[in-house]
């Protein structure tokens, strides 16, 4: 991705199209993409749901809604007050368009075939005709229903880690990597792409061999999303097949009802997983994850191609969630509020924060400008 961005960059263009750049780049790649297109790009046109990049970069926001487009001049935060205030507004215009009608449309009635009236009555239907009626927009009230069920309890440290090492050949990903998670904890992983983020998921799920100590607790029940968790599905299975293959027992009964909640309704159930957008398909692997009772969720990398609105919706899910959670993610405003404490890989080294990812932006800052005036002296 980092690769593809530079190529386009070092053309120098008028104009930059980007489609989601910040999928798969972490937090410190996504910072230095703000920071240069802020400085050196001519004009950029961006679609992401990131929404603390959008608000960082851009002065515009057009939204498309409905079959409409609206053009605001403005980010994406005053954009959300704006959008909230026009439809209050078409709301009371409407309402009092309405009483009005309703007024006229009553003297229409009385006076109807009274002489004396005739021409005040015809005045009026011309003036009814004429009326340009008010429309109010549409909210698009689609948006998935997500609740966790209730976690079974594990034991009350479902990960004990104690120097724990990993090397593939002569190049060591992390080493003596020691920490405790307890349960109920949320923790967000994070770090440059390659310092052993997504590998020590790999430790945890048993999926790879390591050096050291890595317990994992008493009737811990771990509940997985990967990155390619999506890509992972059967492109040929119905969105239908691929759920009710994995619903037992009662569930089987409601299949098409919590397709509905999670906003596959209609003939949506009858697509193949092939032709689903990005959204969709993880949409669809979250579906997977909730058919089964865990206490220990890994969620790597959640968000990538879900919009604003489902991303907020899995956000609040995951708060009410009573077990413990481990998120892989480079997306700040995902993250804020979300994890109380943060693990950073880098340097062949997991550092344990005990911080909100907002404490730890602004720490890594000042450590940076330290080392650079350390440098410069």
């Amino acid at each position: 991705m980092r690769i593809e961005l530079a190529k386009i960059l070092l053309k120098k263009p008028d104009l930059i199209l980007l489609d989601e750049p910040t999928n798969h780049l972490d937090i410190e790649s996504v910072q230095w993409l703000e920071e240069f297109l802020t400085n050196n790009a001519k004009a950029v046109i961006v679609i992401s749901h990131d929404k603390a990049f959008v608000d960082k970069l851009t002065n515009r926001t057009i939204e498309i809604t409905q079959g409409k487009i609206y053009d605001y001049k403005t980010n994406y935060s005053h954009y959300l007050e704006l959008r909230k205030e026009r439809r209050e507004q078409q709301q009371k215009q409407f309402e009092e368009q309405a009483k009005q009608i309703a007024d006229i449309q009553q003297f229409i009635d009385r006076f109807k075939g009274t002489y004396s009236k005739t021409l005040q009555v015809q005045s009026r239907v011309k003036m009814l005709e004429k009326m340009d009626i008010v429309e109010v927009d549409e909210i698009d009230t689609a948006s998935l229903n997500l609740k966790f069920p209730p976690a079974p309890r594990s034991g009350n440290y479902p990960v004990v880690a104690n120097d724990l090492s990993k090397s593939y050949g002569d190049h060591t990903v992390f080493k003596d990597a020691t920490f405790t998670i307890a349960r109920g904890e949320k923790i967000a992983f994070v770090g440059k792409n390659g310092e052993g983020k997504s590998t020590m998921v790999k430790a945890i799920m048993g999926e790879i061999d390591y050096d050291g100590e890595l317990q994992i607790g008493h009737n811990s029940m771990i509940g997985y999303f990967a990155q390619d968790q999506a890509a992972l599905m059967d492109g040929e299975l119905t969105v239908f097949q691929t759920i009710d293959g994995v619903a037992k027992g009662d569930v089987r009964t409601k299949v098409k009802d919590m397709l509905g909640a999670f906003m596959f309704g209609g003939e949506d159930i009858e697509k193949k997983v092939k032709v689903l957008s990005g959204g969709e398909r993880t949409r669809l692997a979250l579906m997977k994850l909730l058919l089964q009772p865990v206490n220990l969720l890994i969620l790597d990398e959640p968000t990538n191609h879900l919009d604003i609105k489902t991303k907020q919706i899995l956000k609040d899910a995951l708060k009410a969630f009573d077990g413990t959670l481990i998120l892989v993610s480079h997306d700040r405003d995902f993250l804020d509020g979300l994890a109380a404490k943060v693990f950073e890989f880098g340097n062949r080294r997991v550092k344990e924060h005990f911080e909100d990812i907002n404490g730890f932006l602004r720490n890594k800052k000042m450590e940076n400008l330290k080392e650079v005036e350390r440098k410069v002296s």
